[in-house]
């Protein structure tokens, strides 16, 4: 199992020394998630909590990830680099993929492209993209990203996306991995059939082992069959070696935390959060 360090709701001028600290202790990767704009008052509930309310408060730094990628690509050697989630479909798809087939090339190949349809419809709205069409639209931007980081002269004739021979440079080395987040049935089809892997938000074991068994009977019934499927999960109820192991026995390839949380540290702390990254790589990583 491989183990990604969160660093949603950090501080962006730490950013880079949490990088660091994440690959120092072992970590395979950091992940950086993905807002726009706050508005004041929100039409649309956030569906990852009871209440439909956010985890975040109003002025919680949120960087745009690919900037910040790009400055911990610059202070790291080893560390994969992960959005989770990017939400794809409020953007040009040739913007996503210019930006991340950068960013890809100027780390060495150690982009991951996690990706969402969102759940903010005022987002939406202020960004001038459909949000009733997302889903359908993600779909087809996905196959258009893939086309433009293949090289050459491409086209492409779908649905949304209509476009005659044209070239996109640079281009990365390798396909960047695209992990597709959401607990829909629709986002889980999306992860097994067109993504190399899925994001999980917060589930226990048992929710895992569930969500895994649909993900494979998704993959397996797919043109990607014959290929791995990351699974990036973070869980509520395993929290020492004994428990990831089990995790990585019902096919959880990757293992997504905020370390510091378990030894009483602070988000927006830096010198704690460097303490549960180091102690955590100490604890665990260098266990399992």
């Amino acid at each position: 199992m491989k183990f990604i360090c969160s660093l949603a709701f950090s501080n962006i001028v730490d950013l880079c020394e949490l990088a660091r600290a994440c690959e120092n202790a072992g970590f395979a990767g950091a992940a950086v998630a993905d807002h726009v704009v706050h508005p004041k008052n929100i039409s649309s509930p956030y569906p990852y909590t009871a209440d439909g309310t956010t985890r975040w408060e109003p002025f919680t730094d949120w960087p745009d990830p690919f900037v910040a990628i790009g400055a911990m690509a610059a202070v790291t050697t080893k560390l994969e680099l992960v959005t989770s989630v990017y939400v794809l479909p409020m953007r040009s798809p040739f913007i996503v993929a210019k930006m991340a087939a950068t960013a890809a090339v100027i780390s060495g190949g150690r982009l991951s492209l996690g990706i969402g349809v969102g759940w903010m419809k005022d987002e939406f709205v202020l960004l001038e993209h459909d949000f009733h069409t997302r889903g359908k639209r993600t779909n087809e931007m996905i196959e258009v990203m893939r086309k433009l980081w293949a090289g050459g002269w491409v086209e492409h004739h779908g649905r949304f996306y209509d476009f005659e021979p044209l070239e996109m440079s640079p281009v990365p080395a390798a396909q960047i991995p695209i992990y597709v987040g959401g607990t829909s049935d629709a986002a889980m089809k999306r992860a097994a059939q067109l993504g190399d892997g899925w994001i999980s938000d917060i589930h226990d074991t048992e929710e895992l082992t569930r969500i895994i068994a649909t993900l494979r009977e998704y993959r397996a019934d797919s043109e990607r069959a014959d290929r791995p499927l990351t699974v990036m999960a973070s869980c509520s109820d395993a929290f020492d070696v004994d428990g990831y192991r089990r995790l990585e026995d019902l096919g959880v390839t990757h293992l997504q935390t905020m370390p510091w949380f378990f030894y009483g540290g602070e988000t927006g702390k830096l010198a704690s959060q460097c303490d549960g990254i180091r102690r955590f790589g100490e604890d665990v990583i260098a266990r399992v």
